[in-house]
């Protein structure tokens, strides 16, 4: 047993108790001195989970999920968080809902990591969930994976392949898969990954959210299935980078039962011109079209912010990559489930994907001596990465490769897999932070940079990220804009991510307006209005500017209030283009009107 995990072949029912649910807790919140985002807003944590089921239902994505909660008894669960709220206590994560990826303990529900005939019951939640459930969230279900935590696709699960939340004919990026997805799609506000190789970068990259991998052991990994135990990392998708950094924070922290759990240690403040490294031109040279144009756009926004760039030879840390499948690094991942795959090799090809099962069992061949001539070799070329990065406090690289194609992964699933990897690998196995952030989009599909910097310096890369994102705009739409719709491209190509669906104050009117493409007009009335469905959208403040500057009249925007009482940027129609307009209020909003059509 390690971790309080069985690592042998398993049998359905409970496994041994975890200590951690009861173990000392991380941080109470992150910010005293001030209310969460979601505190200002109101948002009660009921109405919070009836929405994420409404999404749930729209979506219609069935492949995200292994299990998914009841939505009554999330319900009872969300009412039970107001309750604590109306009583007086501070949640920092109140109003807020998680999903969590399979091979995470979470109470009530069986953990399977990506297999049935692995699946097991535990007796209560891995420290990491119990700690975002201290803090308020509530808990939606159990999110697919690629097997085992085994692949950076998000298509090796007999679950089905998760599909990616921008162009369904694309991967979601793995293994993490299914609580990226959940999270881009607007279902839930964060979810819990693991990271071994990438898995809560790559997925966070080709779904154009957040990804964050902590330092290793700041969150403590009991509770989570290993996949290489001294490499795991348990990691956080959110849409936005405050959202992100705040549930890693609350889950930090030693909880008395992982032996390689860390305390954090401060690290330096950021100075006024950071330096910060990026790879030579040669090892660029094979990004997706148009993915260099765009990581030298990111790159020329830091160096705007006061940020000095300097080139840097990165071969030694791409050579160190190949090490974590290439090498006897692997053998950790026999040690973790080769037993559990080797006792049932009939199930390969069913309930076993073959390519995991390969990659996995292939460790059983390497010997101690191999392992060891490994560890040297990794040993200097990290010292080697690392000496060449002097006086860097972070590498900024793409996240990945490209963004492939089902098909294309079906084709060649380890070669396609490899490329995935290409600048993540060699994280873990030199015991580096990471952040990957979303820096835009290229032919309508994010693209998404990762910055990487020494164990503990968290903190440090999250302010770099602030400026790559730079400071960002609310914006209410409620017609043409909404997704689905002929001019959401627009949002997108602005660097627009979905928040989630709002309604208007009961003080507003619809009007469809007789123009090319359809599209409504929206304006407050002083009696008679009503409630309006519509979708909050945020983009970077110059991806708003120069989609404000391009609106056609008659529209424009202005402030607009919404039900649970804020006033946002929002769509409005000129009332000279309302004369004559059909009045369309009736239907509570866009999509409704357009589906009495047809």
């Amino acid at each position: 047993m390690h971790n309080g995990y069985s690592i042998g072949p398993r049998k359905n029912g409970p496994r041994m108790a975890l200590e951690s649910s009861s173990a000392p807790s991380g941080p109470a919140s992150v910010r005293s001195d001030a209310r969460e985002p979601h505190e200002e807003r109101g948002v009660s944590a009921v109405s919070r989970v009836h929405a994420a089921f409404a999404r749930v239902r729209e979506v219609d994505r069935p492949e995200i999920w292994i299990a998914l909660r009841d939505e009554s008894d999330a319900v009872a669960d969300a009412a039970a968080v107001d309750a604590r709220v109306a009583a007086g206590e501070r949640l920092p994560l109140h109003g807020l809902v998680a999903a969590v990826k399979d091979n995470i303990d979470v109470a009530g529900f069986d953990t399977t990591a990506g297999s049935r005939a692995f699946a097991s019951t535990p007796v209560g939640d891995a420290p990491s969930v119990a700690r975002l459930r201290q803090a308020g969230a509530v808990v939606l279900g159990k999110t697919n994976l690629d097997q085992f935590a085994t692949g950076l696709v998000g298509t090796r699960s007999p679950f089905g392949a998760v599909r990616n939340a921008w162009d369904p004919e694309r991967i979601s990026g793995g293994s993490s898969s299914g609580s990226a997805v959940a999270v881009a799609l607007g279902i839930v506000d964060l979810a819990l990954g693991t990271d071994t190789a990438g898995s809560g970068r790559v997925p966070a990259a080709l779904n154009g959210i957040v990804g964050v991998k902590p330092t290793i052991g700041l969150i403590p990994t009991t509770g989570v299935v290993p996949a290489c135990r001294t490499l795991d990392c348990v990691t956080v998708f959110a849409r936005d980078l405050a959202t992100a950094r705040r549930a890693a924070e609350l889950m930090a922290g030693p909880d008395g039962v992982d032996p390689l759990a860390r305390v954090d240690r401060p690290a330096p403040a950021l100075d006024a011109s950071p330096v910060v490294a990026v790879p030579t031109a040669e090892h660029l040279g094979d990004l997706a079209e148009g993915w260099a144009d765009a990581f030298a756009g990111v790159v020329r926004r830091l160096a705007a912010s006061g940020v000095t760039i300097v080139e840097v030879d990165i071969a030694p840390l791409l050579e160190a990559a190949a090490l974590l499948y290439g090498g006897a690094f692997v053998a950790e991942r026999t040690a973790a489930v080769g037993e559990f795959i080797a006792a049932h090799r009939e199930l390969i090809g069913t309930d076993l994907d073959p390519t995991v099962a390969g990659i996995i069992l292939s460790g059983a061949d390497a010997r101690a001596a191999d392992y060891f001539r490994d560890r040297e070799k990794l040993e200097r070329l990290g010292l080697e990465g690392l000496r060449r990065l002097n006086g860097a406090v972070a590498l900024l690289t793409p996240t990945t490769t490209g963004h492939p194609t089902l098909s294309d992964v079906a084709a060649a699933p380890v070669a396609v897999n490899s490329r995935m990897g290409r600048y993540t690998n060699f994280a873990n196995l030199l015991d580096r932070s990471s952040l990957a952030v979303p820096a835009g989009f290229v032919g309508g599909l994010p693209f998404g940079v990762m910055l990487t910097g020494a164990p503990f310096a968290d903190r440090t890369l999250a302010q770099l990220a602030e400026r790559i994102a730079g400071p960002e705009t609310e914006l209410l739409v409620v017609g043409a804009h909404l997704r689905g719709q002929p001019l959401n491209p627009q949002l997108v190509e602005a660097g627009g991510s979905f928040v989630e669906d709002v309604r208007t104050a009961p003080e507003y009117r619809l009007y469809a307006l007789a123009t090319s493409p359809a599209k409504p007009g929206l304006a407050r009335v002083p009696t008679g209005g009503a409630s309006i469905v519509g979708e909050l959208w945020r983009l970077p403040a110059a991806g708003f500017a120069r989609f404000v500057a391009a609106l056609p009249q008659p529209m424009g925007v202005g402030p607009v209030r919404l039900e649970d009482g804020r006033t946002l940027t929002g769509f409005l129609c000129e009332a000279l283009a309302l004369e004559g307009a059909s009045d369309i209020t009736a239907h509570g909003g866009w999509r409704a009107y357009r589906g009495s059509l047809s």
